[in-house]
């Protein structure tokens, strides 16, 4: 094959080339589309970004546990718990799998135990212990409230959801954790006494 075959081929290819690039610049200028100002879901656990960075989330007010455990609906929370058979087992006595076996694990210490389970430096600095409080900040988004954690799931936004599958794991146990008395109510203030209307002196007219 002479040179001015292969000058044909080279050419050929160069213009294939220029030709493709034209139409992806035009094309992507043509159906270019804008991103929407607020994203269709949120995912739950993440938190949503602004121009400003992450957007701060106001302190969630714990729940009243003498009040909502009692009433929380335990067979829903057993529903939620079966997203946690990924990577936990919940029967008493069963291995642990990606995570450590969550069986009666409220009240119980955090980042120890259970069975030799290997926990990230985060978690066992973290220390403490399970309580409903300590669940319940914990299941909201386990990444935001223990940086480093290898527990990957995005977590529940939902209150009612947590307190429910909180009360689920409450009862997996041989010897469910004691529920709280219910917190006093809060008295509210006497309300003020109405004021007395202020008669205006009458004027007597003339006699």
């Amino acid at each position: 094959m002479d040179s001015f075959e292969w000058n044909k081929i080279i050419g050929a290819v160069l213009g294939s080339l220029i030709f493709i690039f034209v139409i992806k610049t035009v094309a992507e200028n043509v159906y270019e589309t804008e991103k929407p100002e607020k994203a269709g879901y949120i995912v739950e656990g993440v938190v949503e970004e602004g121009p400003g960075g992450a957007v701060a989330e106001k302190p969630e007010e714990m729940p009243d546990w003498g009040t909502v455990l009692p009433t929380a609906d335990v067979a829903a929370g057993k529903t939620i718990s079966n997203r946690c058979l990924q990577c936990h087992t919940l029967a008493k006595g069963q291995p642990n799998k990606i995570g450590p076996n969550i069986y009666a694990v409220v009240d119980e210490p955090r980042g120890v135990g259970r069975n030799g389970f290997s926990f990230s430096s985060a978690m066992k600095a973290k220390g403490g212990t399970w309580t409903y409080d300590e669940l319940f900040k914990f299941l909201k988004s386990p990444g935001a409230y223990i940086n480093g954690t290898k527990m990957s799931f995005a977590g529940l936004r939902s209150a009612k959801d947590r307190i429910n599958i909180i009360a689920f794991l409450r009862a997996n146990a041989d010897t469910p954790t004691a529920i709280p008395a219910p917190a006093p109510k809060k008295e509210e203030p006497p309300a003020a006494a109405p004021g007395r209307a202020r008669r205006s002196p009458s004027r007597s007219g003339p006699s």
